[in-house]
């Protein structure tokens, strides 16, 4: 059972209760100050029983704690401030960002910014991936169903 402590120095403990042979034992997951996404993945990768992010957020907030707002909203919070100072994405930027927030997103957005080293590693894992593809040999004669003209009947 995970559950989130108040720490003697004003921050959090995300801990884990186990029973062991002798008796129930608690280790510390994560200690925090305000739960953000990398104290998130951080827990969830170490706790032995499945854990939410969802349960450890609402978990941190009974015990008080901040939680910090995700990613992408500090990101929209940066685009609106920068189109109030008047600055504006280009037009394909633009039309790719209502769509997505229209819920029309294509996986190509998840590709902008990336670096062509990240690109030419992933086009190195599809070309190794369809090398890895077994080929099936071919017989020697193919023999196809005869076509039928359909004359005489």
């Amino acid at each position: 059972m995970s559950y989130i402590t108040a720490a003697r120095n004003g921050g959090f403990e995300v801990r884990e209760s186990r029973q062991t042979p002798k008796g129930p034992r608690s280790r510390t997951l994560a200690t925090f100050r305000e739960l953000d996404a990398a104290t998130i993945e951080k827990v969830i990768a170490r706790v032995d029983k499945p854990l939410s992010r969802e349960e450890l957020v609402a978990a941190a907030l009974r015990a008080g704690a901040t939680v910090a707002a995700p990613p992408v909203d500090e990101a929209a919070k940066a685009l609106l401030r920068s189109i109030a100072r008047g600055e504006e994405p280009n037009q394909r930027l633009r039309r790719l960002l209502l769509g997505a927030l229209a819920g029309e997103g294509t996986a190509a957005e998840e590709w902008l910014g990336t670096s062509p080293a990240e690109r030419g590693d992933a086009l190195e894992d599809v070309l190794l991936l369809a090398d890895a593809v077994p080929i099936r040999p071919r017989p020697k004669k193919i023999g196809f169903p005869r076509l039928d003209s359909g004359r005489g009947s």
